[in-house]
């Protein structure tokens, strides 16, 4: 009952039997597979590296903010302190200096002031607090603001005649401008602009 497998027709195409591909076409189908995992490796090479670059410029910006946290964390309380400082100064100036060689109680509470003085000036040397103080110079809006002007002739316009309160910095950044009183002459065409 069973027919020779000459005879035999097949009932799928499963049992059709498939020609062995040429060893070319496995090559080329074979190169296109890696072409194209090539591809996907260099893309995914480009996204790993520009993720490890971010990371880095994010690590740099948080460090850098770090930084000027510590450096200007204190700017607030600094300008309060300029005030304190400048009422010491005045205070020192105020006393005569007759008076503290005539009266030993003024001489030492003015010895105690000018201490104090000095401890708070090293104080804001330590934490990079700097005066301003530009008497002789040019005016500079930056760290300047000008009350007034005066003209005077003996003197190069936008120079500072003089310093009615000190400015004061830390570091690069202004706490305080200083105020000041500004030449200006007949022979300058105009006047000081103080806009910054």
């Amino acid at each position: 009952m069973n027919e020779p497998a000459e005879n035999h027709i097949p009932e799928s195409e499963d049992e059709i039997p498939q020609a062995e591909p040429a060893p070319e076409a496995i090559a080329r189908a074979l190169h296109a597979v890696i072409e194209e995992k090539d591809k996907e490796i260099a893309t995914l090479k480009d996204q790993t590296l520009r993720a490890l670059a971010e990371v880095e410029n994010i690590r740099r910006r948080a460090e850098r903010d770090q930084q000027d946290t510590a450096k200007y964390a204190v700017s607030k309380f600094a300008g309060d302190l300029v005030n304190v400082l400048e009422y010491l100064q005045r205070a020192l100036e105020a006393i005569p200096a007759d008076l503290r060689s005539e009266q030993p109680a003024v001489g030492s509470l003015a010895t105690g002031v000018e201490m104090t003085l000095k401890e708070l000036l090293n104080a804001f040397e330590k934490h990079g607090i700097k005066r301003i103080d530009p008497m002789g110079q040019k005016f500079d809006h930056n760290f300047h603001q000008a009350v007034t002007q005066v003209e005077d002739p003996s003197a190069e316009a936008g120079t500072v005649l003089q310093v009615l309160q000190a400015g004061y910095v830390i570091h690069d950044r202004l706490l305080r401008p200083a105020m000041v009183v500004v030449a200006t002459n007949a022979n300058s065409a105009g006047t000081l602009n103080t806009s910054a």
